[in-house]
């Protein structure tokens, strides 16, 4: 009698070792295709659209910028850049030269694109985008020789932010 029921716990533990075994693979698997579809995701989040005024050359240099740094950038040249801003809910006291639309998110100002690759991989809970605002010298497409610090900040569309990056003695 006991020798069955030790056949019988070793089959079953066997059963055991063996579903688990089986699961772990299937997650393994799972988790692989998860990250290569992040992956591609993260390539197709690199497509941005530029609202910009036709006569501003920071605007441009900073779409520059963004494209020599792996985004694909499209430009849409507008004279009417706050009713963008108003569309996508860019609180005033964030407001700077051009709005930028990156799938779901708004990129408004001169923000770096090391800042952006940061924050699409993790965005902050319950903000719309990122903001530099104004125009402060030595950010992306304000290279005027003098660099001013400045931040980089996380908005929402009830007006609250925090800051996302600093950046002094860069």
């Amino acid at each position: 009698m006991k020798t069955k029921k030790l056949a019988l716990y070793a089959g079953v533990a066997a059963i055991v070792v063996s579903a688990g075994a089986t699961t772990l693979a299937i997650q393994a698997d799972q988790s692989a295709q998860t990250s290569a579809a992040l992956t591609t995701s993260k390539e197709i989040d690199q497509a941005i659209t530029i609202y910009k005024s036709p006569n501003c050359g920071c605007c441009q240099s900073w779409a520059e910028h963004l494209a020599a740094n792996g985004f694909e950038t499209r430009i849409v040249e507008t004279d009417h850049l706050n009713a963008i801003k108003q569309q996508h809910e860019v609180p005033r006291d964030m407001a700077s030269c051009h709005t930028a639309l990156i799938g779901d998110f708004v990129i408004e100002g001169h923000v770096p694109a090391n800042d952006i690759l940061a924050y699409l991989a993790d965005p902050q809970f319950n903000t719309v985008g990122l903001s530099v605002p104004g125009m402060p010298h030595g950010t992306p497409g304000m290279e005027t020789g003098r660099k001013d610090d400045y931040q980089v900040i996380a908005f929402n569309t009830n007006g609250q932010q925090r800051v996302f990056r600093e950046h002094k003695d860069y």
